[in-house]
C-alpha cells in the first residue's frame, strides 16, 4: 500500500509548463523531458525585466551519520516563501549515481520537503552527467589516439595529469595501467563529479565560456627538457567536448510537493571538489525571482567557503543571507554519543557538541561578514529541553535558531524560519571574501586551514611541494579548492565537535585550470570514492508494478 507521502509524489504533480508560468518561462523556452521535467533554453527566453532576486545560501553544520537535512531545508525553505506569496525558486545540485547507489542514498530531500520527481532526479535524470563524463572521456581518448598517431605534439605519457571519468563509486579505478600495445604508462579514474570538466560546467557563464575554458584544460607536459604544458586546445578537443555538453548545459527545471519551481544543475562535490550547483541555473533563478534558495555541499567550513571564495569570486554572485541548518541529534553526535544512542536526552552530550554548530557560526559571521539564521531541522526524539538550550546558545552568539518541521509539515514547518529569512536579507551585512587572490597558494591555503578548520599549521608532503613550485609563479593568483574530509574541521574524520590546534597535511596539488583554480588533497581523501560494505544499491528494486523501490 501505497503512503499518504508516495500518493502525493505520484498522483499530484504539476505539468512541468504550468510550473513554468511561476517564474514566467514561455513555454517554447521549455524542452520537456516527459510531462514533468524539463530543460530551459536560455536564448528562448522572454523577459522584459530582471529582478535580481536575494540569494539565499543554505549550509550547514559538518555532516554526521545522525543526518543534517540541507536540502530537506532548502526545498522546505522555498516552499514556504512561495506561501507567503513570494516569488522564489530552489537551485540544487543534481545527485550523482555514486552515492545513490552508496551510502549516503539520493539527494532530493525528504518527508513533506521534496524535489520531484524522485525517482528519476536520482537515477540518470536528463542525462547532464553522462555528457559530462562523455566529454572527459572524449579528451582522455583524444589524448592517447594523438600519441599512438605519432605524437607530433611530443606529449609525455608519464607526465599526463588528466584522468577518466565515471559516475560511480568504484575504488578499482583509482589506479589503473594504460597498455595500447605502443606504450604503458599508468592512469587512474575520478568520479565524475570530481572532474574538471563538471568544474567548468558548473562555473561557465555561457556555451562560449564553456568552450574556452574547455580549450584551456591542461593535461599532460612535453617531453623536451622544458616540459611545455600540454593544453586540450592542442588536441582540438573543445569543440567536440562542448557539442556532447550543449543541451546538457541547458539548466533542468522541476517541481517541490507543493509544485514550486526548482532549478537542479550539475554538482561537483564540496570535500573534492567546490560544492555547487552550475552558475547559469543560479543567475537563471536570480534574474526570474524575488528569491533563490540554493545549498552548498557538507558542513560552512567545506561548502559555503568554496561557494564564496570560488563561485562568487568567479562569477560576481553575491548571498544576503546564510543559513545554518543544524540538528539536535547531530550536535550530540558532536558530543560524543553513539548513533544508536542519540534518541536519548542528554544535554552535556549536547553542551559538548554545540561547539561544532558554534565555530560554523563564527566562521560565516566573522570572516564572510553575512547575516545568519540558524535552522534547527527537528526530529521527533527532541525534547522542549534541547530545543531552548541549542536556542539559548545561538541567542547568546546574537543570532536566531528556529525550530523547522518542515520534513513533517512541508511549508507550514518553515514558515517561521521564511519569515526570518526574508527580513535578514532586507538588513546590510559586509560580504567579504576569506583571503586575497593576490596572496600565494601557500597562504590561502594557510588561511583557510588557520581560520576556518583553526589549524596551527599545514604539511606539504614532497609529491604536493614538487607541484606547488611548478605552478606557483603562473597561477598564484589562482583562488583554492581543499579537497578534505567532510566530517571534521580537520584531516581526520573522526575528530568531532570543534578540533583546534591540528594539523593539515597536504598530500596532492592540481591545477584545475579551465575551472580557474587550484585543488589541495588532504589526507586520505579521494577524488574516486569506494562503495561501503553493505551499498544501498542492495535495497533499490522494481516491484511487480514497475515501480522503483528503496530509492531515497
Amino acid at each position: 500500500m501505497l503512503s499518504d507521502l508516495e500518493i502525493a509524489q505520484s498522483a499530484h504533480l504539476q505539468k512541468i509548463g504550468d510550473v513554468s508560468e511561476k517564474l514566467n518561462i514561455a513555454q517554447e523556452a521549455l524542452v520537456n523531458f516527459g510531462p514533468y521535467m524539463a530543460k530551459i533554453n536560455i536564448k528562448e527566453l522572454r523577459q522584459s525585466e530582471k529582478k535580481d532576486g536575494k540569494l539565499i545560501l543554505v549550509t550547514a553544520m559538518s555532516p554526521t551519520p545522525a543526518g543534517e537535512g540541507k536540502t530537506t531545508t532548502t526545498i522546505g525553505l522555498t516552499d514556504a516563501i512561495a506561501s507567503q506569496g513570494k516569488s522564489v525558486v530552489a537551485c540544487l545540485r543534481e545527485p550523482s549515481l555514486g552515492p545513490v547507489f552508496g551510502m549516503k542514498g539520493g539527494a532530493t530531500g525528504g518527508g513533506y520537503a521534496q524535489a520531484i520527481p524522485m525517482e528519476n532526479i536520482n537515477l540518470h535524470f536528463t542525462g547532464d552527467f553522462h555528457a559530462i563524463t562523455s566529454a572527459n572521456n572524449l579528451l582522455s581518448a583524444l589524448i592517447d589516439n594523438h600519441i599512438y598517431h605519432g605524437n607530433e605534439l611530443g606529449i609525455d605519457p608519464d607526465a599526463i595529469t588528466f584522468k577518466r571519468g565515471l559516475d560511480m563509486n568504484d575504488r578499482s579505478l583509482r589506479k589503473i595501467t594504460i597498455d595500447n600495445a605502443r606504450y604503458q604508462y599508468q592512469g587512474g579514474f575520478d568520479i565524475s563529479v570530481a572532474s574538471e570538466v563538471m568544474a567548468i560546467f558548473c562555473l561557465a557563464s555561457s556555451l562560449d565560456d564553456l568552450t574556452n575554458r574547455l580549450g584551456e584544460i591542461q593535461v599532460a607536459q612535453n617531453l623536451d627538457k622544458n616540459k611545455s604544458p600540454i593544453y586540450a586546445k592542442d588536441l582540438k578537443a573543445q569543440g567536440s567536448m562542448a557539442a556532447l555538453l550543449k543541451d546538457a548545459f541547458m539548466p533542468n527545471l522541476v517541481q517541490t510537493l507543493e509544485h514550486n519551481p526548482v532549478l537542479i544543475h550539475g554538482g561537483p562535490f564540496a570535500n573534492i571538489a567546490h560544492g555547487c550547483n552550475s552558475y547559469i541555473a543560479t543567475q537563471l533563478g536570480v534574474d526570474m525571482a524575488d528569491y533563490v534558495v540554493t545549498e552548498a555541499g557538507f558542513g560552512a567550513d567545506l561548502g559555503a567557503e568554496k561557494f564564496i571564495d570560488i563561485k562568487c569570486r568567479q562569477t560576481g554572485l553575491k548571498p544576503s543571507l546564510i543559513v545554518i541548518v543544524a540538528t539536535i541529534r547531530a550536535m550530540k553526535y558532536h558530543g560524543g554519543k553513539k548513533v544508536e544512542d542519540l534518541n536519548g536526552q542528554d544535554l552535556n552530550a549536547l553542551e559538548k557538541g554545540f561547539s561544532n554548530l558554534e565555530r560554523h557560526i563564527e566562521n560565516c559571521s566573522q570572516h564572510f561578514g553575512l547575516n545568519i539564521v540558524v535552522a534547527i531541522n527537528h526530529f521527533q526524539t527532541d525534547t522542549d529541553e534541547e530545543v531552548k538550550f541549542v536556542q539559548d546558545k545561538v541567542e547568546g552568539l546574537g543570532f536566531k535558531a528556529i525550530l523547522c518541521s518542515h520534513w513533517a509539515n512541508g511549508s507550514k514547518g518553515a514558515e517561521l524560519l521564511a519569515q526570518e529569512a526574508m527580513d535578514l536579507v532586507e538588513k546590510p551585512s559586509q560580504f567579504k571574501f576569506l583571503y586575497d587572490t593576490k596572496d600565494s597558494i601557500a597562504s590561502k591555503l594557510s588561511t583557510i586551514a588557520q581560520k576556518i578548520y583553526r589549524a596551527k599549521d599545514i604539511v606539504f608532503e614532497d609529491e604536493a611541494l614538487i607541484q606547488l613550485k611548478k605552478i606557483e609563479d603562473e597561477y598564484a593568483h589562482f583562488p583554492v579548492c581543499i579537497a578534505k574530509t567532510p566530517y571534521s574541521f580537520s584531516g581526520d574524520p573522526k575528530g568531532i565537535g570543534a578540533v583546534s590546534d591540528h594539523t593539515l597535511t597536504i598530500r596532492e596539488i592540481r591545477l584545475v585550470r579551465g575551472a580557474g583554480f587550484i585543488v589541495a588533497i588532504c589526507g586520505s581523501v579521494m577524488t574516486m570514492p569506494g562503495l561501503p560494505l553493505k551499498p544501498a544499491s542492495e535495497g533499490i528494486s522494481i516491484n511487480n508494478n514497475g515501480e522503483i523501490e528503496g530509492l531515497s
